[in-house]
């Protein structure tokens, strides 16, 4: 079997290593940088190819002998590399996590009959299989809460993070609007609004903050009230609303004598240095969802969590693992056929379907990604 991965930056890398070490699988690298692809080069089991995806219309070539495609692109590229991806007949996990309704391209996946399953890392990703799950364990889901985050084990002055994956798509999550389920409505809040406190025991207080983390499940659950909140170490948030309300995010461009900029490039351009890990640096991943419904006439609830480090043996970020391995995990699965939905499938749908989702968690195992399930009455 022959996978492709679009991107090679540091969760593209994670997920090259992972089906690398399968014997079965010819992984094919494609980045437009040929120092990201130099680490794969003398791998018998990846080959290379130094590609400008965007200067490509057409991906037939490209993909031409490729079983399945994983799109890890940043954001900003991704809904039209995922099309260009679909209009090629390719099935596709897809991590880009672009601003786009991925459901644009459901019509065009199904006349490709093509499986193409959208924003599988851990949130969105494994947050959306945990909300599917759910719906299969209560007999009625009434509120689904997550709270994810990606951050440095060391806390370091100012802004006491590190970007985990591509930076300028964390700054799209402080920038754009975040949408809630309330009452059976949606509903908008700004971004890095309305921030509560959480104490984790192994870590301590944490902030949390409205985001876009729902994305399909606004859609695809019939789930009265849903939020999603980005975790980090308190201060952070309103140290960035700072810089939103200041215009350094906007992307509309300014005159800075006689050159028209972006605000939004030059901030990134400042901050990319300051999130950048340093070799060896550790991270930590901390995740919790609760969801509270029915279940045979009782008021129940479900809760996850999960604290994944950084894997000293292979080097590996833990938001590479817990993101890039959700992916690769998912992606045997199709290749195997155990998920052969057509069109466009959001994770949820690994979640509702018994067999993908503890095969999921068996892998999960594997890899020292621990889950922690706990069920009760309230």
């Amino acid at each position: 079997m022959q996978i492709t991965i679009l991107g090679t930056g540091r969760v593209g890398s994670a997920m090259i290593r992972d089906l690398a070490a399968d014997e079965s699988i010819q992984v094919v690298a494609v980045d437009s940088d040929p120092a990201m692809l130099a680490p794969f080069i003398n791998d018998p089991n990846i080959s290379t190819k130094q590609t400008i995806l965007d200067d490509l219309n057409d991906f037939s070539a490209l993909l031409e002998n490729a079983n399945l495609v994983i799109n890890a692109v940043p954001g900003f590229m991704g809904f039209d590399t995922l099309k260009k991806i679909i209009m090629a007949g390719k099935n596709v996990v897809d991590i880009a996590f672009f601003p786009e309704d991925p459901f644009l391209l459901d019509e065009l996946a199904h006349k490709q009959d093509v499986t193409a399953i959208v924003d599988c890392g851990v949130a969105p990703g494994l947050s959306n299989i945990l909300a599917g799950y759910a719906t299969t364990q209560l007999d009625q889901v009434n509120s689904f809460t997550c709270y994810v985050g990606g951050l440095p084990k060391d806390r370091e002055w100012p802004y006491e993070y590190k970007a985990g994956f591509s930076p300028i798509d964390v700054l799209e999550e402080y920038t754009r609007t975040a949408r809630l389920v309330e009452s059976g409505k949606e509903v908008e809040r700004p971004a890095l609004s309305e921030i509560e406190s959480l104490h984790f025991p192994e870590i301590g207080e944490l902030e949390a903050f409205n985001t876009d983390g729902l994305r399909t499940l606004i859609n695809t659950m019939d789930i009265p009230d849903m939020k999603e909140k980005t975790l980090r170490y308190p201060g952070h948030a309103n140290l960035m609303r700072v810089f939103s309300e200041s215009g350094f995010l906007n992307t509309e461009p300014i005159d800075v004598n006689g050159q028209k900029i972006r605000p939004l490039d030059l901030t990134s351009q400042l901050l990319f240095k300051q999130w950048k890990f340093k070799p060896g640096e550790e991270d930590l991943t901390i995740f919790l969802v609760i969801a509270e419904g029915e279940k045979a006439g009782k008021r129940t609830e479900l809760k996850y969590t999960m604290l994944d480090r950084f894997n000293q043996k292979t080097q590996t970020t833990s938001m590479a693992r817990t993101t890039g391995y959700t992916a690769t995990i998912i992606a045997r699965q199709v290749i195997s056929g155990l998920f052969s939905k057509k069109g466009i499938c959001p994770p949820e749908f690994i979640g509702q379907n018994k067999d993908c989702f503890n095969k999921l968690m068996s892998e999960y195992k594997k890899r020292n990604i621990i889950l922690n399930e706990s069920i009760r009455e309230l």
